[in-house]
C-alpha cells in the first residue's frame, strides 16, 4: 500500500474531520508528481490500514472520518454544516504534520495569547503558559462558549485581577477562535471565511445618509430606489399605543410586531 497515501488520508482527516475519497485523490494529485487515482484511494476504505486505527481514523461509505465524530454520532450534521464551503489546502509540509491528531497551526494570535499568560499569570514560565493556551485552543477548535473558557481558567488556578484584565483576556481568546482551523469550516478559519467568501459578497452601505422623508442627499442607486416599496410609512402626529392595531397592516398588535 501507498504510505505517502495512508499519510494524507489520516492528515486531511485530522485537518477537516471529515473527507470524501475524491478529495484526497484530488489533493495527493496536485501536491505529487505520482498519480493516484480514486480505486487506489477506495481500496484503503475496504481494507483499512492499522495505522488508521491508531491514529483515529475510521471509514464510512466513502468518507474518512474522525472517530470523535463516528463516536458522537455526528457525522450528518458535521456533512451539513461543512456544504459548499472551499477547502483549506495547505502546502505538503504542512499538511502532513496534521498526521499527528494533536498538531494545531501556532497563529500569531496563538503566540499573543502565550506571552501575556506567561507574563501576566505564569511568571515568564513559558511551559505553564503553553499548557493552558492548548486547552483554550482546543475549546476554540472543538466547541467555544464563554463557561468553558473559565471553567480552563479556573482549573488551571488562574485568577483576574479586574474586570478590565478579564475583558483583555476574553478579547485574547476571541481573537485565537477567530484564527483557528475548524472542521466545520473545511480546515479554514472562521475570519479567513468571512474576509475571503463572505465579506465580498457584503451589500455596500449607502455612501451618502438615509433620508427618511423619501430620498437620500443624492439620490439612490436602482436596485436600492426599487427597495423604497418594502419600506413602512408610519403616520405621523398620533401616538401608537403598545395594543393597537400595527400601522403595517399585518393584523397584529403594534407591540407584537413592528414596535
Amino acid at each position: 500500500m501507498n504510505n505517502l497515501l495512508v499519510d494524507y488520508a489520516i492528515s486531511l482527516t485530522h485537518l477537516y474531520g471529515l473527507v470524501h475519497k475524491d478529495k484526497v485523490a484530488e489533493i495527493y494529485n496536485m501536491q505529487n508528481e505520482e498519480q493516484v487515482d480514486v480505486e487506489e484511494v477506495s481500496a484503503m476504505l475496504k481494507h483499512p490500514p492499522e495505522e488508521f486505527k491508531r491514529n483515529f481514523v475510521e471509514n464510512f461509505d466513502d468518507y474518512f472520518v474522525a472517530e470523535s465524530i463516528m463516536d458522537n454520532a455526528e457525522f450528518e450534521e458535521q456533512l451539513r454544516q461543512r456544504r459548499g464551503k472551499p477547502f483549506y489546502i495547505p502546502e505538503q509540509e504542512e499538511l502532513l504534520k496534521y498526521k499527528d491528531e494533536l498538531y494545531f497551526e501556532e497563529s500569531k494570535e496563538y503566540q499573543a495569547m502565550m506571552d501575556y499568560m506567561a507574563d501576566h499569570f505564569f511568571d515568564g514560565d513559558e511551559f505553564k503558559a503553553q499548557m493552558l493556551c492548548e486547552d483554550l485552543q482546543g475549546l476554540c477548535q472543538f466547541g467555544f462558549k464563554v463557561q468553558k473558557v473559565l471553567d480552563v481558567f479556573n482549573n488551571r488556578g488562574v485568577g483576574f485581577e479586574s474586570k478590565e484584565q478579564l475583558n483583555e483576556v476574553m478579547q485574547l481568546v476571541m481573537n485565537l477562535a477567530n484564527s483557528t482551523r475548524i472542521w466545520e469550516n473545511n480546515g479554514h478559519t472562521p475570519s479567513e471565511i468571512f474576509e475571503k467568501y463572505e465579506k465580498p459578497l457584503l451589500r455596500p452601505l449607502p455612501k451618502e445618509p438615509f433620508d427618511f422623508k423619501g430620498s437620500s442627499a443624492s439620490g439612490l442607486a436602482d436596485d436600492q430606489k426599487s427597495s423604497r416599496s418594502n419600506v413602512v410609512s408610519f403616520p405621523s402626529g398620533r401616538k401608537i399605543g403598545r395594543n393597537d392595531p400595527c400601522p403595517c397592516g399585518s393584523g397584529k398588535k403594534y407591540k407584537n410586531c413592528c414596535l
